[in-house]
């Protein structure tokens, strides 16, 4: 395609003798008039031309690596082209950055922004990091995170797209590990995730719910490998209103109680949400502060909010 704007007139031309093809008009008058509506393009708007926003960036995560902000096996694992084998460096924008120093600061936030704005990375990079460092010091195995999600499709996808920053390593040496449970595991499957916890579980609130109440010996065991959970992750955090909003925020409750998870972090991602008129409603017992990183436009902003119970 050289010319966008000879394009849209070719398939207008096309569409107007498409359209016009059904009908045959005999008087002479109604025909000019037909013809005329046709030609002052009446049936179809004018080109609309406009301007699209990047995100603003600020450096890249082997730029963090190198300041000492990033566990240094994040330089390897966060690059993109792995899968193509044209590795390179993976930039981040402003918001990213925004919530990877909350992450960091063991403070809970929300990030709202565009669709394909990477707002996956503004909470798997700061736990990820977290993981890194936290296995150098205690090789012990065991789940740190689960991110909620409200649809089994998201957390396959999410999967698949983890799958391509593990690219590359060998099962046994993946610097991290994370698995699904949402229901759609064979026993098998379950089984293995009991025997050897993942550091991040994939999971939907239904799902989550089931394993806190049923007394299958599994669950009761993939359950006590998150004891001490560090991070909880609700994506598409606009879909949790009304009755079903309630129940995720009790859900929350009794995991912050069940895990013994005092300082759990909570991050929730929308791309539908603004803060603008937020209220802010505290899910734990002890003092809180939640974030709002937005990406609107060039720059993104972040709001900080200290609450109590």
């Amino acid at each position: 395609m050289d010319n966008v704007f000879q394009f849209r007139d070719q398939l207008i031309e096309r569409y107007g003798s498409f359209s016009r093809s059904f009908v045959r008009i005999a008087a002479p008058d109604i025909q000019a008039e037909v013809e005329h509506q046709y030609a002052k393009g009446r049936y179809w708007p004018e080109p609309l031309v406009q301007i699209n926003p990047n995100y603003q960036r600020q450096g890249t995560v082997q730029d963090l690596v190198a300041e000492g902000v990033l566990h240094p096996a994040c330089a390897d694992i966060f690059q993109v082209g792995k899968t193509e084998g044209k590795p390179s460096p993976l930039h981040l924008y402003k918001h990213q950055m925004e919530a990877l120093a909350k992450g960091q600061e063991r403070q809970s936030y929300v990030v709202t922004t565009g669709t394909g704005s990477g707002k996956s990375l503004s909470f798997f990079i700061p736990i990820i990091d977290r993981i890194l460092k936290a296995k150098d010091s205690d090789g012990k195995a065991r789940t740190r995170a689960i991110v909620i999600y409200p649809m089994n499709a998201l957390a396959n996808s999410q999967l698949e797209e983890l799958d391509k920053f593990l690219h590359g390593y060998a099962p046994e040496h993946r610097p991290f590990t994370v698995k699904r449970y949402t229901g759609q595991e064979s026993q098998t499957e379950r089984r293995a995730i009991a025997d050897d916890p993942p550091d991040i579980l994939l999971t939907n609130f239904m799902m989550l719910e089931y394993i806190l109440t049923r007394f299958d010996e599994v669950d009761r065991r993939v359950v006590e490998h998150c004891e001490g959970l560090e991070f909880l992750v609700l994506d598409e955090l606009h879909t949790y209103r009304g009755r079903q909003g309630a129940d995720v925020a009790l859900l929350v409750r009794r995991l912050r109680e069940r895990l013994k998870a005092e300082q759990l972090v909570c991050i929730g991602t929308s791309a539908t949400m603004s803060s603008t008129g937020l209220h802010v409603v505290s899910c734990g017992k002890q003092h809180c502060h939640w974030g709002i990183a937005g990406a609107n436009g060039l720059a993104g902003r972040c709001l900080s909010l200290d609450m109590r119970r």
